[in-house]
């Protein structure tokens, strides 16, 4: 499985589960922090805030989502998006996303 992972800083990250085709993970990110614009050729990602506020970017279609501790997104395959903390408080969340797929930097 290509991980991207390491061309972005965060303040944590956790894998939770990794199995051949499924992968979770944690992550918290500072206020200065982001995951840069990208897309996923044939996986989708979904979000899931479990402290603090997040706010995703989107494009094709453009978007502009918060989301708050409980609530989730998904983003389909080919769709740039750019996550981001929209506050002072350190957001952690969880990213769940098929294995296999190949990440794209914008």
């Amino acid at each position: 499985m290509k991980d991207a992972s390491h061309l972005y800083e965060v303040e944590r990250r956790a894998r939770h589960a990794e199995r051949p085709g499924f992968r979770i993970t944690e992550l918290q990110i500072s206020p200065a922090q982001q995951v840069p614009w990208h897309s996923h050729t044939n996986v989708q990602d979904t979000f899931y805030v479990l402290v603090g506020e997040l706010r995703l970017f989107l494009r094709d279609p453009k978007e502009d989502v918060r989301l708050k501790p409980g609530e989730t997104y998904a983003v389909r395959a080919g769709r740039p998006h750019l996550v981001t903390n929209p506050g002072l408080a350190r957001p952690r969340f969880s990213c769940c996303r098929a294995s296999g797929n190949t990440t794209t930097c914008r």
